[in-house]
């Protein structure tokens, strides 16, 4: 039996389904496979750089790389592909760090000045 489905954008994604007469609980892009395989090694050297122990099993890095792999792929869609979401990202990321503040232009503040008037008598 082969699922065939009507949308011509959800074919284009080239969704692995599994086995013949064997398909996966979920349907992911090839695209996500290889993000999350890519970042489980950055994610390891990482914590090797920061604590210089190697854990042979990466728990943290594992759940760190799906957690980043999902919130990329929340903004991909056919019109935006991940490597233009990464690059947004950061750049984003880049412009709006002390820099970017120190450029910025700072309005003078309005703030009332305490005035007593005192009656003669």
């Amino acid at each position: 039996m082969r699922l065939r489905t009507d949308d011509d954008i959800y074919r284009a994604r080239l969704v692995y389904l599994g086995p013949p007469g064997y398909t996966l609980p979920i349907q992911l892009p090839y695209a996500q496979y290889g993000m999350f395989l890519i970042l489980v090694p950055i994610y390891m050297g990482i914590h090797y750089l920061i604590t210089f122990e190697f854990d042979p099993i990466p728990a943290w890095e594992i759940a760190l790389a799906m957690v980043t792999t999902s919130v990329i792929w929340r903004y991909v869609d056919p019109d935006r592909p991940a490597r233009q979401v990464i690059r947004t990202a950061l750049t984003d990321w880049r412009g709006s760090g002390r820099a970017a503040l120190a450029r910025e232009e700072r309005l003078p503040r309005l703030v009332a000045r305490r005035v007593v008037i005192r009656e003669r008598l």
